[in-house]
């Protein structure tokens, strides 16, 4: 039986994780300046009913249905749930009174909660040493980035929109766990069954909350930002996802999430003229430090043995 390749980090797979990096982090641009014209949750029905057309449309071009078992479509509407609907849409509604760079950042912390719950939620993904550095390396990363004016309780008028970034990066990570229930379907259909998933919850709640019929007609602006959310930040980005997994493997893919600040950063910075204050910096580093622990192979360079 011949052996399986090792997964690894070649210059191929380095630029598709900057180039993922990039993609997700003009999520957060592309959310800013959607609040200006559009409620929260059109602006998620938008985003997901256009990619999920577009990857419906390309396993069709390719012949491959979806499986369409009962069951499995329930996980698809759960996996939507926590994935898509409730994290996107605490996102946009987190910027509507943050800047798209603190969003991004506080949207970092996600492995943070992930190793939480898988700790809490799992029989084979305890915490270590190691790991509970981490988290608290990251905790004290968001604690640098919120501040004392915390303390002020609804006083800090961007307070609420930090607790809804904060939330949705505590659901991405229930949606880490909840993901391994899907064992031997393709990726990509996972993407697919899940942002299809979350159309068909969406569908009503937009119509309910919001009534999108009611709106002005968008102008050609919005539909171009609209439609690159969905096409390049989700559909496109979900293909050098699961490009990435499959070459590299999950732990290399998490190394998004470092790169994933800097780029929503600078995309905030040059796009939209957000200014970026020393303290985010530092909750940065502090909260990259954290996620340095959990990864833990930075920290195995320098705890090598050395040869004899």
């Amino acid at each position: 039986m011949p052996a399986t390749p090792p997964l690894r980090m070649g210059a191929t797979e380095w630029l598709l994780l900057v180039a993922l990096s990039v993609l997700w982090g003009g999520t957060f641009f592309f959310f800013k300046v959607l609040v200006a014209v559009l409620p929260p949750f059109t602006i998620v029905l938008g985003r997901v009913g256009i990619a999920a057309a577009a990857l419906n449309l390309y396993l069709l071009a390719r012949r491959d249905p979806m499986p369409m078992t009962p069951r499995l479509w329930g996980r698809f509407l759960v996996m939507g749930l926590l994935n898509n609907v409730v994290p996107f849409s605490l996102i946009v509604f987190g910027e509507t009174r943050i800047s798209s760079g603190l969003a991004s950042i506080l949207n970092a912390t996600t492995p943070v909660f992930a190793v939480l719950s898988a700790h809490l939620l799992t029989r084979n993904e305890k915490l270590t040493v190691r790991r509970g550095l981490g988290v608290l390396a990251g905790f004290a990363g968001v604690a640098i980035l919120i501040g004392p004016d915390a303390l002020a309780g609804l006083a800090n008028q961007d307070l609420p929109g930090e607790l809804a970034c904060l939330a949705a990066a505590f659901v991405y990570g229930l949606a880490g766990i909840y993901g391994r229930r899907f064992q031997g379907i393709a990726p990509l259909k996972v993407a697919t069954g899940q942002i299809t998933g979350s159309t068909l919850i969406l569908l009503p709640l937009a119509a309910l909350v919001d009534q999108p019929w009611t709106l002005p007609m968008p102008g050609a602006a919005t539909w171009a930002t609209l439609a690159a959310l969905a096409l390049v930040s989700t559909a496109l980005a979900y293909m050098l996802y699961f490009r990435i997994l499959a070459t590299a493997g999950a732990t290399n893919l998490m190394l998004v999430t470092f790169l994933l600040p800097v780029s929503a950063l600078l995309i905030g910075w040059l796009a939209l003229g957000e200014t970026v204050a020393p303290v985010a910096f530092a909750g940065m580093a502090a909260i990259g430090l954290g996620l340095a622990c959990i990864d833990g192979r930075l920290l195995d360079r320098f705890h090598r043995p050395q040869a004899a």
